[in-house]
């Protein structure tokens, strides 16, 4: 293996999925616009997805409810991911793929902002989640990939990363949820 030119081809193809990334702006913008009248009318965002997805969805809420760059007060956020007495009962008792529209359901109210991060989009939990907040009037939001695969005319506003590669997906997902902490930090606090 040649180290020198599988570093510069990584980041050849990260650059490339920013430079695409650029695209998503419009949605971006209506995405945090969204969170951000959500969050000053008193409401919560909620985040959930699976594997690094999940550790995305842990890592946004820490940043809302903690701090992403400066101290002030806390805004409303819950990682879906955390309660692994709730995940492993609702999925014993109604499947995994109930482990999400569970908490929708039970902690959720209209006005709240619903975002599943899914690489793939195809991920039944997050799917199924989504259709739960859109049906309750919480918006359904989501990050994702590739073609958007079963969250496209699901989740709106719906931020499609334009790449096949799960690592530069997620890259992507990571840099979008920070700069939407960032926004609501320096919005909402």
């Amino acid at each position: 293996m040649d180290l020198d030119a599988y570093f510069d081809t990584e980041l050849d193809e990260h650059d490339t999925v920013v430079a695409a990334t650029r695209a998503l702006k419009a949605d971006f913008i209506r995405l945090a616009d969204i969170c951000e009248a959500a969050v000053n009318a008193g409401n919560k965002l909620v985040f959930f997805g699976n594997g690094g997805s999940a550790g995305d969805a842990q890592h946004l809420a820490t940043e809302l409810v903690c701090r992403y760059k400066v101290n002030r007060r806390a805004l409303p956020a819950i990682a879906f991911t955390t309660d692994t007495s709730l995940l492993t009962a609702a999925a014993n008792d109604f499947g995994y793929d109930t482990v999400f529209a569970r908490q929708v359901e039970a902690l959720c109210k209209p006005g709240d902002v619903a975002i599943g991060i899914t690489t793939s989009g195809q991920s039944p939990n997050v799917t199924l989640a989504l259709e739960t907040a859109r049906d309750m009037g919480v918006v359904p939001a989501a990050l994702s990939g590739k073609d958007g695969g079963k969250l496209v005319g699901l989740a709106d506003p719906l931020l499609i990363v334009p790449s096949e590669t799960t690592a530069r997906i997620q890259e992507m997902h990571i840099m979008l949820g920070q700069m939407l902490c960032d926004i609501l930090e320096r919005k909402c606090a």
